[in-house]
Parts: structure tokens; C-alpha cells; sequence
């Protein structure tokens, strides 16, 4: 049986072995850094790696009475940029159709929202350079209205 990755990042090569992906279980120990640093910082986590059609939220967090969606991104180099590069038009449009299912979802009207983003850098995810940008990008319009 040729080896096969399913959506949870696992890469199955027969019945009897599975192995997780390198890349997602780096992924997930940034995001378990990301949200004890936010945490820390006296965020409140309310949900984590929450799964639409769209994509994904990473974390979902109060910060005093704001609601704040959490891109978090795990990389192993500063090739790429830092936080500021990392989340790129298309993803911000996706970040926000995301938050806006999140809130019609929950039905949260008229609640604040912004958007952060968490780079982390090294090799050790865990260990990495941690860099936070407070709403890293605005959202035009109503595009969070529902």
C-alpha cells in the first residue's frame, strides 16, 4: 500500500503503522505555544482549530471584551518574512469569511472583533521566537456583518 496523508495530517502507510506528518505536528506545537502565550498574556482560548469548508480558524480568544481570531503561523526560518508577511491578502479574505460563519454561528451581532497574528520561528516550535501583532489588518466594510 502506497503511503497516504488523510486530512488530519496523518500519514498512513499500511494497517498497522501511522505516522504523523513533520510539517502538521510542527504546526500543532506552535499552535499549543501560540495559545500558552496568549494565555499568559491574560487571553481567554474559547475555541482552536475550528474546520468550515472555508478553511480553518486557529484559535478564537477574548481579550477582555473583545473577540479575537488568532492566525497562527509555525515556521521554521525568517525566509518567508515575519508575521506581517505571513497572512497575505487571500488569506485575510479567508480569515474573514471564517469569523464572519463564526459569529452569525454563534449569534454575535454587535460583538468587537479584531485580528491577530502569531509567528513563531525556530526550530523548535516550542522554543521559537514568538512575535504577536495586536489587529494585524483591518476589515473593509461590513464584510463581518451577518
Amino acid at each position: 500500500m502506497a503511503p497516504f496523508a488523510d486530512r488530519s495530517g496523518q500519514i498512513f502507510t499500511d494497517d498497522s503503522v501511522t505516522i504523523l506528518d513533520p510539517r502538521r505536528l510542527f504546526g500543532q506545537e506552535g499552535e499549543s505555544a501560540a495559545e500558552q502565550y496568549l494565555r499568559h498574556k491574560g487571553y481567554r482560548i474559547v475555541a482552536r482549530n475550528l474546520r468550515s469548508s472555508v478553511g480553518e480558524l486557529d484559535l478564537v480568544a477574548e481579550d477582555g471584551q473583545v473577540l479575537v481570531f488568532v492566525e497562527v503561523m509555525a515556521r521554521r526560518t525568517d525566509a518567508f518574512g515575519g508575521a506581517i508577511h505571513a497572512v497575505h491578502q487571500r488569506k485575510q479574505e479567508k480569515l474573514i469569511q471564517l469569523a464572519a460563519q463564526y459569529l452569525a454561528r454563534h449569534h454575535l451581532k454587535d460583538r468587537p472583533c479584531r485580528f491577530d497574528v502569531v509567528l513563531l520561528q525556530g526550530t523548535d516550535a516550542v522554543a521559537s521566537q514568538i512575535e504577536h501583532i495586536q489587529n494585524a489588518f483591518e476589515v473593509p466594510g461590513d464584510d463581518l456583518r451577518w
